[in-house]
């Protein structure tokens, strides 16, 4: 009888993303020597990114909503969900549970694979870009960024795009006041304007 000499491959090395990888090495000692952070558990870290897409002419053209579904979801790599209006307004022809936006919550492996990208691919894509500014604070360690065409994205074909739409991409972390949200964004590479 032959033996089974077979030779089994190693299993596969577990994938990290860059960022992570940088914010363990790097940012997270940088953070417990500035702020005196006894505690690795207590050093802050990025929670989740809460993209959002207001789709306001999609009341009068429903194909707005649906292309903007559908660029938003190649720009981060998961299918957000449709957000409906809570109460009506006469004065914009809206009605309740008429859909306006769309939204995604990204967290894990994906959460820093689209902060990587959106760091140092499609910030430096910005015409006249200078930075982003710090006073989009929220008192409590989120930051908010308004962008004001989604072209910046390389995963969008600017051939199918009928016109630029605006987004929000809000970075939660689980810092306690603005000051330690600013020194890990900055250790994550957000490229924040000098005052």
């Amino acid at each position: 009888m032959a033996k089974n000499t077979e030779v089994k491959s190693p299993k596969p090395a577990a994938y990290v993303p860059r960022l992570r990888k940088q914010y363990r090495d790097e940012v997270v000692p940088k953070l417990r020597k500035e702020f005196g952070f006894d505690n690795l558990m207590a050093v802050p870290r990025l929670e989740k990114i809460v993209v959002n897409m207001g789709l306001g002419e999609a009341i009068q053209n429903i194909k707005i909503l649906d292309d903007g579904v559908a660029e938003l979801s190649a720009i981060v790599g998961q299918k957000p969900s449709v957000r409906r209006s809570r109460k009506s307004i006469a004065s914009f022809k809206l009605r309740e549970g008429m859909p306006i936006g769309c939204s995604v919550t990204l967290r894990g492996e994906r959460m820093w694979d689209f902060m990587d990208r959106f760091v140092s691919i499609a910030l430096p894509r910005v015409r006249d870009f200078r930075g982003v500014p710090t006073k989009s604070f929220d008192g409590r360690g989120n930051y908010t960024i308004g962008i004001r065409d989604h072209l910046i994205f390389q995963e969008i074909d600017l051939n199918k795009v009928e016109r630029p739409k605006g987004m929000n991409i809000t970075f939660v972390t689980t810092a306690e006041n603005d000051e330690q949200a600013l020194h890990l964004l900055r250790g994550l590479g957000v490229p924040f304007a000098r005052n």
